[in-house]
């Protein structure tokens, strides 16, 4: 059976670590010859009992979800060198979260950007720390969203 390259997924979000943990995730990729990940998770459409409002919804979500990728995705490809593997999922973003990882077998760790502005890491962090590393079978980085881009690249 061929090896394939690791993956390091990077859930993709309006947060200010979101860089951080992609900053990480690209060095790491580029270090080993892995490569990157992207989830975006789009949230249920409120208004389900009227079709039509809830398609237009989910499709409007779906090309924000879109564009917000391709702006990460291009900055992964520049620094990494590779295309990355993009994720759009709908549903519960910790649901969907685990359910990602335990189908996508190439999938070799979870790479989170930590608030360090704020009482709690993040919502993500916080469940995963809680209830969802029990149910995650792929190692979890939490990258500090304090580190400047020398600091992370530092790393490797």
């Amino acid at each position: 059976m061929a090896k394939k390259d690791p993956l390091f997924l990077v859930v993709v979000d309006e947060s200010e670590e979101m860089h951080h943990a992609l900053r990480f995730a690209c060095g790491r990729a580029k270090a080993i010859g892995g490569k990157v990940g992207l989830m975006y998770c789009i949230a249920p459409a409120e208004f389900e009992y009227w079709a039509g409002v809830g398609e237009l919804m989910r499709a409007e979500a779906r090309e924000e979800a879109e564009a917000n990728m391709a702006i990460h995705a291009s900055y992964a490809h520049q620094f990494t060198g590779e295309v990355p593997v993009l994720y759009v999922r709908e549903g519960d973003a910790h649901e969907e979260l685990i359910s990602l990882i335990n189908e996508e077998t190439q999938i070799s760790l979870l790479v989170l950007g930590a608030d360090t502005q704020s009482e709690t890491a993040g919502p993500l962090i916080s469940f995963m720390m809680a209830k969802g590393a029990a149910n995650c079978r792929v190692p979890i980085t939490v990258v500090p969203g304090n580190l400047s881009d020398d600091q992370i690249d530092a790393l490797f």
